[in-house]
């Protein structure tokens, strides 16, 4: 049995976990066997800059967490090497970048993820991860809500632009007809 502080720190540290992921939108669970230490830095790098917290979590701890959680789908994933990538701000985040990862990294792999507060699995990772940022989804939101301002103003312009042709060549016709006139 272990000692007594031990278990303690355990115990906070299942807690901290938990909260870590109540507290987010979105994370991912990946093994992350084989990757050398170059490779390694640089995706922290990457999921750091991103706003995205990663760390290597013990399958135990990670499954009295699921437990608590109600996160079963996440209890036959907990095998070998564990990393979770849990993200703040940007939801498709953490799924962008280590599903770009594993692409170039064939012992690098994304087990299952979580998605505002319920279990996805790898696939549906995937998935998030063909979204578009954030910002270019905001961008296209605002394009589409601009684009029938746009052809209104397109079409009024065109209008008064015909209307001005018309009315030159109507004081055209006068001025000629009024010249034609004086002429005889």
């Amino acid at each position: 049995m272990p000692n007594a502080k031990v278990l303690e720190q355990k115990k906070a540290q299942v807690a901290s976990l938990v909260e870590k992921i109540k507290n987010s939108p979105a994370g991912v669970l990946v093994d992350y066997k084989g990757i050398n230490v170059a490779d390694d830095t640089a995706l922290r790098k990457e999921l750091r800059e991103a706003g995205v917290e990663y760390s290597v979590v013990k399958n135990t701890m990670l499954k009295f967490a699921a437990k608590e959680l109600g996160f079963d789908g996440f209890i036959e994933h907990l095998n070998g090497t564990t990393a979770i990538a849990i993200g703040s701000d940007d939801v498709v985040a953490p799924a962008k970048i280590l599903a770009k990862f594993a692409k170039g990294h064939d012992n690098f792999s994304v087990k299952v993820g979580f998605l505002e507060g319920a279990v996805v699995p790898a696939s549906k990772v995937d998935e998030l991860a063909k979204l578009p940022s954030k910002e270019v989804l905001i961008a296209q939101t605002l394009y589409s809500f601009n684009y029938p301002i746009m052809q209104l103003a397109i079409a009024l312009n065109a209008i008064a632009e015909k209307g001005e042709a018309d009315q030159e060549a109507l004081v055209s016709t006068l001025v000629a007809e009024k010249a034609a006139e004086a002429a005889e």
